[in-house]
């Protein structure tokens, strides 16, 4: 599905790099890829549980049919980059290095959490791993990053700055503001839409007339590519492709990952508005399934293997769980504290 901009010439270029990427992904890297998403989605599933227990205040968040495109595009990334996640991109925290406890924490608003117990969700910075959380206005993390990003290139740091908005915030100001200026500087942002169908209730059908939000992308003079964000061989291919064009110097690149919001924008959101046989024919493509089936054509995932990521997982989880649920909130006095600079 991976589609440029520019012509057919460059389509034909990406596609052929794009089978040249699914050919070095090796066995163990497919089978990390496979990990990480299996352990995204039973996290969040654990955090929805808690919610609906009365465990957790305030917002609970999912990212069911996303995790091919989290997990794979934070896969592409070093050490030494920065990673600038969504609410629905909890898997991308996870490969940067981001511990299971630790976000556990912070979900349940403790005061050893990343926040201190302040926010919830992925309202946080661990500067040691160069994630930035998001903040509620998403689009405003587009200039933050473009920032780094210009950092990083006047450091000579030949650190990559990746960066997500939603199908919605790619129509507010800040996104074009900061591609306009990424271009022209030739910042090292890659910027990634996750375009799941749905700006809360609002249809994408009634946010934009082009035909791919990549479409865009011309009109800063930058390679836009559309890709099928379920398909993890094609996420982490073009990504690698994008972070290898930043790091050399060569500017940014948009990328739409087309998806779906298989749950409503938050837990107590029904999602009455969204076609009940639209959420059908997504549910055939869930990403979780295709990478399953996908290891198991090739033989790579065998029963025991299976077996020893769900045990892995569940007491991974459940210990995080009894940690989060054994901490103590921060004291009221400390509400204000590292709040407000000194």
């Amino acid at each position: 599905m991976s589609t440029a901009v520019k012509s057919k010439n460059t389509r034909a270029v990406l596609a052929k790099r794009t089978d040249s990427a699914k050919q070095h992904l090796s066995d163990a890297e497919l089978l990390r890829l496979f990990y990480f998403m299996r352990l995204t989605r039973e996290f969040e599933e654990s955090i929805i549980t808690l919610y609906r227990q009365g465990k957790i205040i305030g917002g609970a968040f999912s990212g069911n049919g996303n995790e091919a495109t989290a997990v794979g595009s934070a896969f592409c990334l070093k050490k030494e980059d920065y990673l600038f996640p969504m609410h629905r991109d909890l898997g991308a925290h996870l490969v940067k290095g981001q511990t299971v406890r630790n976000l556990m924490l912070q979900h349940l608003g403790r005061a050893n959490s990343p926040a201190r117990g302040r926010d919830g969700t992925g309202h946080y910075a661990d500067a040691s791993l160069r994630i930035y959380g998001n903040i509620s206005h998403l689009a405003a993390m587009i200039p933050v990053a473009t920032g780094v990003a210009l950092a990083s290139k006047l450091r000579n740091e030949r650190s990559v700055v990746m960066t997500y908005i939603g199908d919605g915030g790619s129509s507010v100001g800040d996104f074009h503001e900061s591609l306009a200026m990424c271009s022209v500087m030739k910042l090292p942002l890659v910027l990634i839409v996750e375009n799941n169908q749905f700006a809360y209730s609002t249809p994408i059908t009634k946010q934009f007339i082009v035909e791919r939000i990549s479409d865009r992308a011309i009109g800063y003079g930058i390679p836009g590519f559309t890709i099928d964000g379920t398909d993890i061989n094609e996420v982490v291919a073009v990504c690698a492709q994008a972070v290898d064009r930043a790091r050399r110097g060569e500017g940014p690149t948009l990328i739409e990952s087309v998806t779906m919001r298989m749950h409503g924008h938050s837990v107590n959101d029904g999602a009455e508005y969204v076609p009940k046989k639209l959420l059908d024919e997504w549910k055939k493509k869930d990403p979780l399934m295709k990478i399953e089936k996908l290891l198991m054509d090739k033989k790579i995932l065998t029963p025991a293997i299976r077996s020893d990521f769900e045990k892995k997982i569940s007491a991974e989880l459940q210990e995080a769980v009894n940690d989060a649920l054994e901490s103590s909130y921060p004291p009221a006095e400390d509400a204000a504290s590292e709040v407000y600079a000194e």
